[in-house]
């Protein structure tokens, strides 16, 4: 957020939050902005930290497994299909699965 603002700063322009009586054309609206952004950020990294500790426990535990992978399952599908000349694209609306995924399963195939 601070990049963004300096960037539109060295252009010319300030940003003003006019619910908040922000302006960053001043010393006292930059160091308003500063705070925000920390607080923000603080906020999001105790959120994640909270977020990877529940995680952890929950795999402790036995009960958080994570998504069971489907474009493994559907390998030899995907194979059997572009095999037959089908594209990746037409492969990924039938079966449902993201290109990524294809490519990925074409790789591992070819390992």
């Amino acid at each position: 957020m601070l990049e963004i603002t300096d960037q539109l700063h060295g252009k010319g322009v300030t940003l003003q939050i006019q619910n908040l009586g922000i302006d960053t054309a001043t010393p006292t609206g930059k160091l308003m902005l500063t705070m925000i952004g920390a607080i923000a950020t603080f906020e999001r990294e105790i959120m994640l930290e909270r977020q990877a500790e529940g995680i952890a426990l929950a795999k402790a535990k036995g009960v958080y497994k994570g998504r069971k992978p489907s474009a493994r399952e559907k390998g030899p599908q995907i194979m059997s299909l572009l095999a037959q000349g089908k594209s990746k694209s037409s492969i990924s609306s039938l079966l449902g699965v993201s290109l990524s995924s294809i490519h990925r399963v074409v790789r591992q195939a070819r390992i």
